[in-house]
């Protein structure tokens, strides 16, 4: 069966993503049978963290506040989650999945793929956006 998306309401979790008049820092899209949908939305990153479950297949779109005090700025993560417990089948089909929910998620500086839960880590998500950001000037602070 094709897999198809509630793209109305995953366009409004992304754009409630990336307001800055919201509070909400991630969303999260699960299968609900062939169909991807928001499952859930929030502000806290071990709140995101527990939506992924060892048997499911999800994404994530999360906002990090990256700089230091000289520039904060906002990066955007896409993330897969194929969790340990998935079928060969389900893996599979990820890509053409995730290939179809990117369509409406198409703004983000990074785009990782975790597997198990010591993937889902903020230092691990910050640092490949540092990597990506180009320039990391530090603090503004040297040392004579």
């Amino acid at each position: 069966m094709a897999t198809s998306l509630d793209k109305e309401s995953i366009r409004e979790a992304y754009e409630d993503v990336r307001s800055d008049l919201t509070e909400t820092e991630w969303s999260v899209f699960k299968f609900d049978g062939p169909q991807i949908i928001v499952a859930a939305r929030g502000v806290d990153f071990e709140q995101f963290k527990n939506q992924f479950k060892d048997n499911e297949r999800a994404f994530g779109y999360i906002r990090i506040q990256m700089g230091d005090e000289m520039s904060k700025r906002k990066k955007f993560l896409f993330l897969t989650w194929i969790g340990p417990e998935v079928g060969v089948l389900q893996r599979a089909k990820m890509s053409t999945d995730k290939a179809i929910i990117k369509d409406v998620l198409n703004n983000f500086a990074v785009e990782l793929q975790a597997g198990q839960d010591t993937d889902l880590d903020i230092d691990i998500f910050r640092d490949a956006l540092n990597r990506a950001g180009g320039a990391n000037y530090g603090t503004g602070v040297r040392d004579l």
